[in-house]
């Protein structure tokens, strides 16, 4: 993993590309849905309380930004009522709901995902647990949250790529600077590796 931070009450990880698509794969193998789910938290920046929210309706193209957006209804940082916010939705996501909506039947209205946030949590440790059984230091794999993908998808957009925390704040749902700033991790050695080349 990118990194693991034992340091607290709570284990964070930090999964990279490759890692994330392992992840994706062993959800795969038990449902679509659950692969639908971790795509929304790993590559679109869900909370696990999001992803039951949004169906093809929620769904629509940006001639402007040329790009897929998907309205999310979620938390607000600064408390009170949930927010709607429009989440960036990668072109190969998009394509992926969209097929399971059609090979599933759901409806225009119907959520993608159809369960709550303890099973879609639940649904991550399964697809990690699955992931250990192979992975050379499985022990890596046995803290995997649900929100360590958030988590690692905010950092390999901020760090990694360097999109611009306003970005990142308007489709994470991240309403003031403090509540983005601890995703703001060090960053990886191939980062400083490329940023110190001559």
């Amino acid at each position: 993993m990118v990194r693991v931070d034992d340091s607290g009450g709570v284990t964070k990880c930090w999964l990279d590309r490759d890692e994330l698509k392992q992840l994706e794969e062993a959800a795969a193998c038990a449902d679509w849905q659950r692969e639908i789910a971790v795509q929304l938290m790993g590559r679109c920046g869900f909370r696990a309380d999001e992803v039951n929210y949004p169906g093809d309706a929620e769904l629509h193209w940006s001639e402007k930004g040329e790009c897929w957006f998907v309205e999310v209804r979620g938390k607000n940082t600064r408390g009170g009522e949930p927010r709607i916010r429009d989440a960036w939705m990668p072109e190969d996501v998009e394509a992926n709901v969209r097929r399971f909506s059609r090979e599933r039947g759901r409806e225009t209205g119907d959520q993608w995902v159809q369960a709550s946030k303890s099973s879609v949590r639940r649904w991550v440790k399964e697809a990690a647990a699955e992931v250990a059984e192979t992975a050379t230091r499985p022990e890596r794999w046995q803290s995997v949250s649900s929100h360590d993908l958030r988590r690692s998808w905010a950092t390999y957009h901020l760090v990694e790529r360097q999109v611009d925390v306003r970005t990142m704040m308007a489709i994470g749902g991240w309403s003031d600077y403090s509540a983005i700033e601890p995703y703001l991790a060090e960053p990886t050695e191939g980062r400083i590796g490329k940023a110190m080349r001559v």
